[in-house]
């Protein structure tokens, strides 16, 4: 009896201890990626995402990697630029961009603009065609990439060096939020110089003469009841140039109907 007790007891003994449960992060993700939930994550939409974001920023200037060595990006000194994948050479805000073309690497590959207008499609409100002009005669070049230029409704602006370039672009992005009152004409609303502007639409009468005028006669009224021969003692008036401003004075406003 005794030695079936001791026998029993031996067998308990010589049982397995339980397992314990591995509760560590490396084994539960080892049984998650087992599982059917688990899906290994894509090279390409980690660069998509990155790329997104870098196209979403508006605080510098954005650059093509086909820019890379261009000089002009010596001279974009007062606003940020940085790199991006993107199908423009340079986008200077959300609706604005810049394409960027040399008139000598034109003339030696005349296909290389119309394929960079089919990539660019019909992308963005404000598009830019730079013009660097780097060749002696560039008339009939010119005259060429204006016609490109409305027909692929861009607006073309010339540069005559690498640093004219490089302002140009820093100035479109400096505008980016700007009011169109900072680039549109001011009237002039002082009264001397309302008299200038309403001088001046006179044929052959320039600001200066406006200026004389006034200076001589003090008041319109004074300028119209003089006779040409006085007008003509004005500094820079002849007698031909004082009859028409005289004839432009004294015409009806209203043609009398014949």
């Amino acid at each position: 009896m005794n030695n079936t007790e001791e026998n029993s007891e031996e067998k308990n003994d010589a049982s397995p201890p339980k397992r314990i449960k591995d509760t560590s992060f490396q084994s539960a993700f080892s049984n998650l990626k087992k599982s059917e939930f688990f899906k290994e994550p894509s090279l390409n939409s980690t660069s998509e995402t990155s790329n997104a974001t870098t196209s979403g920023r508006t605080n510098a200037i954005l650059v093509s990697p086909k820019q890379k060595g261009n000089p002009l990006l010596k001279f974009i000194t007062n606003e940020k630029w940085e790199f991006s994948n993107i199908v423009p050479d340079y986008v200077m805000g959300r609706t604005t961009c810049a394409l960027f073309l040399s008139i000598r690497y034109h003339q030696l590959n005349p296909d290389y603009i119309h394929e960079r207008l089919k990539q660019l499609g019909n992308a963005y409100n404000l598009r830019v065609l730079l013009v660097q002009v780097d060749i002696a005669d560039p008339h009939h070049v010119l005259k060429h990439l204006t016609r490109i230029s409305i027909l692929a409704d861009m607006t073309i602006m010339l540069a005559w060096n690498v640093e004219d370039a490089g302002k140009i672009i820093e100035t479109y992005k400096r505008y980016e939020v700007k009011s169109p009152d900072d680039i549109m004409e001011r009237s002039d609303s002082a009264p001397h110089q309302k008299l200038v502007n309403a001088l001046t639409t006179v044929r052959s009468v320039n600001k200066t003469d406006a200026t004389t005028l006034l200076s001589t006669f003090s008041t319109l009224d004074s300028i119209v009841r003089a006779q040409p021969n006085n007008l003509a003692l004005c500094p820079g008036f002849g007698l031909h140039k004082a009859q028409k401003l005289y004839k432009a004075l004294h015409e009806p406003f209203l043609r009398t109907p014949k």
